[in-house]
């Protein structure tokens, strides 16, 4: 088996709940979602809640852990709380630890794991300590994943925003600095993922150069793209993009 048809696919469900919680009700139901989305071949299931509860609300994380049989990755901002409090009580395959401030709209930068190492040590143990792999949100700086490694992280997601933004200018300067911490991950046995701005233009190539990728989280781009193509197709445009 290469290396692109081991990366596998976690589908991020927020826009669901977004959509959800425009009209209040159930509709459309984000556990059937989920199910959907195992059951066309996503490996995975991605949630990011925030206080707010503008799109993920608590509960729903309790209620997919019972249900999904996938992977389950909770992704959100340790310096919450509450967000540890909820992760701890649902024990998720993986915690994705991002320094989000109270409000953003959407993740747009990864940790100073040099500056924030002390602190990133201590809250990483603690979700270590209960059995969750973690994986921390990292910019594609080499000093910062081999940073990371310091930290007892099990693996660095790759924020990708940089990546996608300079695609279509000059994909092989877009990437280069992606393959280069990849290559630093590797060397300091980091587990590698990555996320943001990831869709069925950019994937590909991504997933072709980026040695030892393990997963990767899409959701807006996924979405969007299924009320043209409808679920079941999306997610499987997006698995053949990562099978080269």
């Amino acid at each position: 088996m290469d290396q692109h048809s081991q990366t596998k696919l976690s589908v991020n469900i927020n826009k669901i709940a977004t959509l959800r919680n425009s009209r209040g009700g159930n509709n459309p139901d984000l556990v059937k979602t989920a199910l959907d989305c195992e059951s066309f071949g996503a490996q995975g299931i991605t949630v990011h809640p925030r206080p707010d509860e503008r799109h993920i609300r608590y509960q729903d994380v309790f209620d997919l852990k019972a249900a999904i049989s996938t992977e389950f990755n909770i992704e959100g901002n340790c310096q919450e709380e509450s967000f540890v409090q909820l992760v701890l009580a649902n024990k998720p395959a993986q915690v994705t630890l991002v320094p989000d401030a109270l409000g953003q709209i959407t993740s747009n930068h990864g940790w100073d794991t040099i500056k924030h190492g002390q602190y990133l040590k201590e809250i990483i143990a603690v979700f270590k300590d209960a059995g969750i792999r973690v994986s921390i949100f990292v910019d594609p700086d080499p000093r910062m994943v081999e940073a990371a490694a310091l930290t007892g992280t099990d693996r660095i997601e790759l924020y990708t925003e940089a990546y996608a933004k300079n695609y279509f200018v000059n994909k092989e300067l877009a990437i280069a600095p992606y393959i280069q911490a990849a290559r630093t991950a590797q060397q300091v046995s980091l587990g590698l993922n990555a996320g943001h701005d990831l869709d069925l233009h950019n994937l590909r190539y991504f997933a072709q150069n980026i040695p030892g990728l393990l997963e990767v989280s899409i959701g807006h781009a996924l979405i969007c793209d299924s009320l043209y193509f409808g679920l079941e197709a999306t997610i499987g445009r997006y698995l053949d993009q990562l099978r080269g």
